[in-house]
C-alpha cells in the first residue's frame, strides 16, 4: 500500500483558500452595479450590519447579490436588534423575500444595546433562525479576547454556543475578526479546543490594504496583539502608504491546517479592508495558484485589478 502524497505548501496553501468568503457592507453594495464585473460566481458574501443600519438595506443587498450568482450571507447584531418582535418580523421577510439558508449571529459593537439583547445566546435560544429555515449559523469568535467581554464570559459564551450546535439541526461555526500573526491563532485555536469547542473556524484574514488602513481597523476593533504588530509596521512612516498581503499569515495557517489533524481552523474569511476590488483579485490570484513562495516565510502574488 503506497503513503498518501503530501501536499506541496503551493497546494497547501491553495486549499486553504479555496473556500474563502468575502464581505461587504449595504452602502459599499450599492456602489458595485454588477458584482459579476468584481467577483466569481457562487462567492459567498457576508452583508455586514452597522449599528443604526435599516434592516432593510441589508434585504435589497442579499437580494442584489442573490440575483447576480452571489451567496449572500446576512449579519445578525444582537445588541442592535430592539425586540423579538423586531427579530422575527425582519427575518421572515428576508428569508420570504431572498430564500437565504445561511446567517451570520454576532454580539454587536454598541456600548448601549437599543432593546432587551445583550448576547447572541439570547436570540439562538428564541429557534427563531431555525423556525425561518437557517440552516447554516455563524457564530463570533476571539481570539485576541473582546475589549467588552471578560475572558471567562468569552469562554462560557464558547461553551454555550457549543451546546446550543448539538441540539440544533443547524450547522454552526466560528467566525473570527481579522489577525495578522498565525502563531496566536494557532494558540487560540489550540486552547480553545482543551476548553471544549467542537466547532469549526472560519478565521478573519485582513485583506490588501495600507499600513495606515489596518492601523485604522485595528484600533476601531479594539484587537490588541494585532494592534501592537501593526504598530511595529507603522513605525517606519515610509512604509505607511505601501500595501500589506497577508500572504505570510495565510502560509503559517495552510501549514497548520495541512499538517495538524486536530486543527480548528478550516478555512478563512478576507475583510476587504482596503476594497472589495482588490482584495478580490488577490483572493483569486492565489486561488489559481499564482504565486511563488519566497524566503521570507510568505509569497509573491500575480494578481492584477481589471
Amino acid at each position: 500500500m503506497t503513503e498518501p502524497k503530501t501536499m506541496s505548501e503551493v497546494d497547501q496553501i491553495i486549499d486553504f483558500m479555496s473556500t474563502t468568503t468575502l464581505e461587504v457592507t449595504p452602502g459599499g453594495a450599492a456602489k458595485i452595479e454588477d458584482f459579476r464585473e468584481v467577483l466569481r460566481d457562487n462567492q459567498i458574501v457576508y452583508v455586514t450590519f452597522l449599528p443604526g443600519s435599516d434592516f432593510r438595506d441589508t434585504v435589497t443587498t442579499v437580494k442584489k447579490l442573490k440575483d447576480q450568482g452571489m451567496r449572500p450571507v446576512p449579519h445578525f447584531a444582537a445588541r442592535s436588534i430592539p425586540s423579538k418582535a423586531f427579530f422575527e418580523e425582519n427575518l421572515k421577510m428576508l428569508t420570504a423575500e431572498t430564500g437565504v439558508e445561511e446567517a451570520l449571529l454576532i454580539g454587536g459593537g454598541v456600548d448601549n444595546p437599543v432593546g432587551e439583547f445583550t448576547e447572541s445566546m439570547q436570540i439562538l435560544r428564541l429557534g427563531l433562525f431555525e423556525k425561518y429555515g437557517i440552516k447554516s449559523l455563524g457564530v463570533a469568535g476571539h481570539p485576541e479576547g473582546s475589549p467588552d467581554i471578560p475572558e471567562a464570559e468569552v469562554v462560557r459564551a464558547m461553551l454555550d454556543k457549543n451546546a446550543y450546535a448539538k441540539q440544533s439541526p443547524m450547522h454552526f461555526y466560528i467566525a473570527t475578526q481579522f489577525c495578522f500573526e498565525a502563531e496566536p491563532l494557532i494558540a487560540w485555536d489550540r486552547k480553545i479546543r482543551a476548553e471544549g469547542n467542537e466547532l469549526p473556524i472560519h478565521i478573519g484574514i485582513p485583506g490588501l490594504a495600507t499600513i495606515k488602513t489596518l492601523m485604522k481597523h485595528a484600533q476601531a476593533c479594539g484587537i490588541g496583539n494585532s494592534m501592537r504588530f501593526i504598530a511595529k509596521q507603522a513605525r517606519n512612516v515610509a512604509k505607511l502608504m505601501s500595501v500589506s498581503e497577508p500572504d505570510k499569515l495565510i502560509r503559517d495557517l495552510a501549514v497548520y491546517k495541512a499538517t495538524d489533524p486536530s486543527c480548528g481552523i478550516v478555512q478563512s474569511h478576507l475583510y476587504p479592508l482596503g476594497g472589495l476590488k482588490k482584495s478580490a483579485a488577490w483572493l483569486y490570484a492565489v486561488q489559481d495558484g499564482k504565486f511563488e513562495l519566497n524566503k521570507k516565510g510568505g509569497f509573491k502574488t500575480d494578481y492584477a485589478v481589471e
